[in-house]
This record gives C-alpha cells, structure tokens and sequence, in this order.
C-alpha cells in the first residue's frame, strides 16, 4: 500500500495499516522538503506508475477529491481492528475508519471519506464521497451526508436529517432540521451562519 499526502493524517493511516498487517511501500507528497514519515520514506510527487493500492491521506476534502480526481489508482482501504462495523454496511474505495468507530447496518460510505476516531453512524446513514466525521460526531439512524462534507467534532445529528453537499457542521453542533448545500452551521440548535 502507497499514501499520497505526508502530514499527521498519514501517520494515523499508517499505524491502521500496521495493526492489519498490511505492508506500507511508502508515500508520495508533492513538497520535496519531506523526505520521511515516521520512518516510512517519501518519494515526492506522484509521476509513476505503482503497482499496489494507494489511499489518500490527506485530511483537506477539497484537496483530497482534487488528488483522486488526477490520479486514476487503485485505491485501498484503511479499517482501524478496533471499529465496529456491521456486516451489511457497505464501505467504499480509499475510505478511512479510525479507531473505536461505530458503523451500523444498512450504512453506505462513498468513497475517498473519512470517518475519525470515536465517530458513531447509526443505521441507514448515507455518506457520499470525500465527507469527513469528525471524532466523536453521532449520525443517528438514517442521516443522509452529501459529498464533501465536514461534520465537526462532537457535533449530533438527530434521525432522518439531510445535510446537503459541502456544508461545515461546527464542532458540538446539534442539527435538529435539513441543511442545504455549502452552508456553514454551528451551535444547539445547529443555526446557518453563512453560505458558501
């Protein structure tokens, strides 16, 4: 397995690799300055061709959309030994599961999303691609992400709510009604404080 962005994202994905017993070749990063992470070495930009799965491991959605979007690989996964995860959930290509994660059934994940440590989706949840939730989030049962989002830490999502396309949920907001795309939202209750 390859990782392509080299920040503290990477080193969290690498430790799952590790405790899977799943061989790191290394990573690629387009700063040339870094030359190692965590003693893993860094070959630069990505302008080979590899001959096993890559993940991108950069936490930025935007960005990590961007890289999957110029660079057609085969892409892996990365589950941390210690989530929970339903066998009737489906998980998609170069998505992230850390540690002590709950995934329950009926859930769908997009690909290219990350689901942080501690972070609890109920069943019947849809994430589209590259979202990201955040550690100790709670999607309650049928919550429906759209792609790109950031749910922030902490931040409770009740029942049957719909968050549309690139919206920022704050850290430890409570969304009690649907939230339309490429809105920022923080507080208890969750409140629209901008769009876009």
């Amino acid at each position: 397995m390859y990782l392509y962005g080299a920040s503290g994202h990477a080193k969290v994905i690498i430790e799952i690799l590790e405790l899977n017993n799943i061989k790191v070749k290394g990573l690629f990063d387009d700063n040339p300055t870094i030359k190692e992470v965590i003693d893993y070495p860094c070959f630069g930009s990505l302008n080979m061709p590899i001959d096993e799965d890559l993940i991108i491991s950069i936490g930025d959605n935007k960005l990590r959309k961007k890289v999957s979007e110029r660079y057609r690989w085969n892409y892996g996964k990365a589950i941390h030994p210690s989530s929970q995860i339903s066998s009737r959930a489906i998980i998609s290509e170069g998505t992230v599961v850390m540690g002590n994660a709950v995934i329950n059934t009926g859930t769908m994940i997009g690909k290219h999303v990350i689901i942080n440590t501690s972070a609890s989706i109920d069943h019947d949840c849809t994430i589209a691609d590259f979202a990201h939730i955040s550690p100790n989030a709670t999607l309650c049962g049928g919550v429906s992400v759209g792609e790109g989002t950031h749910i922030g830490a902490s931040a409770v999502v009740i029942p049957g709510i719909k968050i549309g396309k690139w919206v920022i949920i704050g850290a430890g907001s409570v969304i009690i009604r649907d939230i339309p795309d490429n809105a920022v939202v923080v507080g208890n209750p969750g409140k629209i404080i901008r769009m876009g």
